[in-house]
């Protein structure tokens, strides 16, 4: 009997002690914020937040996986539109790092700037994948 408890007890213990120590589900949960362009000049009017957890991680893995060229890119035109990644979680302090996002005169790809310095060209394959999350629409329409 003594021994059924004493299990009772440490079982009951090490549930507090892992609910304790873990982090809460959402304490890491971002959002992306998406702004477009407003007229032909550099204004910006947010557009969409991302919040699905699915569609932020795709976008995470998109830019992960692509191919960054350090330069410094004159556009002739502001971007079409710009996103940020926003975390729910007011007691993360990261630096936010705003992603400027152009699409090509054929409407086919992106061409992307991450921060001031990171520019990429996007495939039409992970431009219409990112192009959809961030705006609910097609590519080219």
């Amino acid at each position: 009997m003594l021994r059924r408890r004493f299990v009772a007890v440490l079982c009951i213990l090490a549930v507090f002690i892992v609910t304790a120590c873990s982090k809460p589900v959402d304490s890491e949960q971002q959002n992306i914020v998406v702004e477009k362009q407003v007229g032909d000049e550099n204004k910006y009017e947010e557009f969409k937040k991302v919040t699905d957890t699915n569609q932020v991680e795709e976008v995470r893995e998109i830019l992960s996986n692509t191919h960054w060229k350090e330069a410094q890119v004159d556009f002739i035109r502001p971007a079409d539109y710009r996103f940020i990644y926003e975390y729910q979680n007011p007691e993360i302090d990261a630096k936010a790092v705003l992603h400027s996002v152009w699409v090509s005169p054929k409407k086919d790809e992106l061409e992307v700037m991450q921060g001031d310095h990171e520019y990429a060209q996007l495939p039409k394959k992970e431009s219409a994948r990112l192009f959809k999350i961030l705006t609910g629409e097609r590519l080219g329409e």
